[in-house]
Formats: structure tokens, C-alpha cells, sequence
């Protein structure tokens, strides 16, 4: 009836052969080798922009180069056409915050290529890592750290001396115990924390307190992130800073006219970014040309003419979502803007194409080991170098969207949506680094001896 045979692939799938089960992956000898074939690498760090090869094995990059000979049970992708840039770094991602019960902003985030995000809890307590980390050891498809609430950090009977060796390692376990819980698995894992962050649409602290939080974070070396909207605010922690460092979150908010006449707020907070101990972040959805999401606030055409101009000046240079639009905690923006942002910033000429990728890759790497004073950050993440973890975003240019989200070797998101065979691959973030687990989702199953 038809002329055309199309054949059977009993030598690459499962099948019957001779009355016998075949199993064609039972004798394949496995270089264990992940190949991304043909796609147009971007990396910024390492400086290149070009058609490349790159190979992942385990959970590390070991080669990018031209035409990587491809072995014997080597997994082979191919990206002909598409964007290979490093994974994307979403520093400022509300991720697992409040109560999130009902919906998925981890999946979504990953699907919409987020390879780690910095979750940042406006309430978070000391329980904080053990809680998240033990939804870590469970099984998540992405890298994930978190700020701690500045209110919690300073609600137990610990001094600032005794919370810059908390958040050191070297807080006395005689201490921990009498003055800040009498939890042992709190006490063990409340250092696992890459920063403290203030809210003032939570709480309102007095300068007294936010003197101390800026004397833990600036001797202990953590990120210090303020909800930047009310420029007002922003001015006032500037002030109370004295020098140390300051992260202005989602930096874009205080040019949406809710606080101060819009293009005057954004230029407030501009100027503030100028000092040295000033960090700043926009959002990627206030910077669509259509406006991104319309969950959040909308950043009017002025703002947006000097966000475009501090990113060309080098004034910013991270972006960040705040939020996903399936969570609970929503922030001001979708990670479903976050790819089309960094296009389309190209796209304008506002960046070129690395320099734009760079925003979500290594610069917030950088800032990061900057502040924390651990190279880890930029050895390890945000670029595609040899010995880099392999957490890589591919990307469809064309409909600005993430083919494939690979997390420490594990391709977790394919054509824009979660991979469920991924959900083990990520791990914990802190400022000393990244483990796998946690150990707190094992702890009533079984323990380790060694």
C-alpha cells in the first residue's frame, strides 16, 4: 500500500529481538559525556562568541572547542541555530518564600532556563536553610540560596559579636544552644545563607538596627539587599551605611512613580549606584520594550530611557526577575521575561550581545565572590570554562524562549517546561560555596557514619 519504509530503531530503543528482551543501553560502554553540537556559544567571561562545541561530564564542563569528536555513548545535542550562554543566574528570585503551597515558581523558573536563584525571604528565619534545604535534599531542578529577613537576624539574645561568628562558623555550640535555639539542626545550618535583606513594606527598622545588620554583613561578609522602591528608604540606608556595602534590590521599583514622581525616583536611586559601596539590579520585565509582565509594577518610558542609559554607562550591570508568576510571592517581574530581556536589550542596541548576557551570568557571579570574598562564585558559575559547573541555558532566539536548562549536568527544562526526571539535579547555595544536600530531608530516614 505505502512505498516508503520506515524502518525500526531496535538498535537505539528497547525492544523485542528473537523472542528476547533488547536492551540497547545494557552494553554500551558510556563515556557519561553530555555534547552540545553547533550552537552559537556565548561567554562572556572567557570572551567567546562563536559556533562551538561543548562537553559536560558528571557535573562539570570539560572541553569547548570546534568539532568535539563524538565517542561511543556520548549524549549528543543539537544546537544548530540556537544560543549556548552560561546558566542564568537569577540573584534576586523569590523561590519556596512564604506559603507556597498550591504552585510551582521552582519548575517555572527552571523552565524558563533559571539555572540558581537567590531567594529572597523577607521574613526568614534561622530555620530558614534547614527548611529549604531539606526540599533540596528531596529534590529540586535548580541551584538555590536565600537572604535571611533582617528582622529575624536580630530576634534572639545573640549579640552582633555573636552573629558575626554565627554566620562565620564559629559560633560555640554552649552559645548557640543557651542564646539562639534549642534546635540543633538550626543551629548547624543557620550560616548557609548568602545575605540579609530588609523590607520595608514587611518592617520598618530603626537605625539602631540597621546599623547592626549593616556591622553582621560587612564583617562577616554576606550580601546586604534592601527593597529598593521608596527612594526615600534607599536614601536612608545609603546614609546609615558609612561606606559598606549595600545591595539596592530590584533598583528599577523606585522609578515606577509610587513613592516619588517616577523619572525622579529612578534618577535618586542612579546616583545612589554611583558610590563604591553601592550595588543596584533591574528588573528584566521593566525593561521589555512592551513592559514584560503586567502582574507587576510598570516602569514608564522615561525610567526606562535611564535604565537603558545607566546600562550603557556600566552604572548596572545585573538583572534580576524578583519573582515568577506562578508563586505566591510574585515580586515586580516573570523569569518568563528574563531571556526575552536579554535579547531584546541587544536587539536595541542598548548592550551588545555578550555584554547583556553577562547581566545574568557573570556579573552576578562576580558581585557575589566580591562580597562574600569566595572565589568559588566566579570560578564555578557563570561561565562555560573548563572545570565550571555545568549549568548552561540554551536558548531559541527566534521566539526568545529556553530550549534546553542544563543544572549540573542534568538537562532539567526542554522547549520551555520542567523536566521531571531533573528534579534531583540542583543543590544549596551559600556564600561559602554549593553542596548537594543539606541532610536535613534524610534525617528521619537513616543517618550517615563515617
Amino acid at each position: 500500500m505505502y512505498k516508503t519504509t520506515v524502518g525500526m530503531l531496535k538498535d537505539v530503543l528497547a525492544s523485542v529481538k528473537n523472542d528476547t528482551l533488547s536492551d540497547p543501553f545494557k552494553d554500551l560502554e558510556k563515556t557519561g559525556r553530555i555534547i552540545l553540537k553547533g550552537g552559537l556559544v556565548v561567554d562572556p567571561k572567557n570572551g567567546i562568541e562563536e559556533v562551538q562545541d561543548v562537553a559536560i561530564l558528571n557535573d562539570e564542563i570539560v572541553e569547548v572547542g570546534n568539532d568535539i569528536y563524538v565517542e561511543k555513548g556520548d549524549m549528543v545535542i543539537n544546537c544548530e541555530g540556537l544560543l549556548v550562554v552560561p546558566g542564568i543566574v537569577d540573584m534576586h528570585l523569590h523561590l519556596g518564600d512564604l506559603f507556597e503551597v498550591s504552585t510551582d515558581p521552582i519548575y517555572g523558573a527552571v523552565a524558563n532556563g533559571v539555572t540558581m536563584g537567590l531567594s529572597p525571604g523577607a521574613g526568614n528565619t534561622f530555620m530558614a536553610p534547614a527548611l529549604l534545604g531539606a526540599e533540596v535534599d528531596r529534590g529540586l531542578p535548580v541551584n538555590i540560596g536565600l537572604y535571611q529577613g533582617a528582622a529575624s537576624v536580630l530576634s534572639t539574645m545573640l549579640s552582633v559579636d555573636e552573629l558575626i561568628k554565627l554566620y562565620k562558623g564559629e559560633l560555640d555550640v554552649e552559645t548557640a544552644s543557651s542564646r539562639m535555639t534549642r534546635n540543633a539542626i538550626t543551629n548547624t545550618t543557620a550560616p548557609l545563607v548568602v545575605g540579609i535583606k530588609d523590607h520595608m513594606g514587611h518592617f520598618i527598622m530603626s537605625d539602631e538596627n540597621i546599623e547592626k545588620i549593616f556591622e553582621i554583613t560587612s564583617k562577616s561578609k554576606l550580601l546586604y539587599m534592601t527593597h529598593t522602591q521608596d527612594p526615600d528608604h534607599a536614601i536612608r540606608l545609603f546614609e546609615l551605611s558609612k561606606g559598606r556595602p549595600l545591595h539596592l534590590g530590584h533598583t528599577t521599583a523606585a522609578g515606577c512613580g509610587t513613592h516619588m514622581e517616577a523619572a525622579e525616583g529612578m534618577k535618586t536611586v542612579l546616583d545612589l549606584c554611583k558610590n563604591e559601596n553601592i550595588t543596584g539590579e533591574f528588573v528584566t520585565t521593566m525593561l521589555r520594550e512592551g513592559g514584560g509582565s503586567r502582574e507587576g509594577l510598570i516602569l514608564p518610558k522615561k525610567s526606562q530611557q535611564l535604565a537603558y542609559e545607566a546600562l550603557e554607562k556600566g552604572i548596572v550591570d545585573v538583572l534580576i526577575s524578583d519573582g515568577q508568576n506562578d508563586a505566591t510571592m510574585k515580586g515586580f517581574g516573570d523569569t518568563r521575561d528574563n531571556i526575552p530581556a536579554i535579547l531584546e536589550l541587544a536587539e536595541m542596541g542598548v548592550l551588545n550581545l555578550s555584554s547583556s548576557v553577562a547581566t545574568m551570568t557573570s556579573n552576578p557571579a562576580r558581585l557575589v565572590a566580591k562580597r562574600t570574598g569566595n572565589a568559588w562564585w566566579t570560578e564555578k558559575i557563570g561561565h562555560l570554562g573548563k572545570g565550571a559547573l555545568a549549568n548552561i541555558t540554551v536558548i531559541n532566539r527566534e521566539v526568545k524562549t529556553a530550549v534546553y536548562t542544563i543544572v549540573n549536568g542534568e538537562v532539567v527544562g526542554f522547549e520551555n517546561r520542567a523536566v521531571r526526571r531533573g528534579s534531583g539535579a540542583g543543590g544549596f547555595v551559600s556564600k561559602f560555596g554549593m553542596v548537594k544536600r543539606i541532610g536535613v530531608g534524610d534525617l528521619v530516614m537513616f543517618s550517615y557514619r563515617r
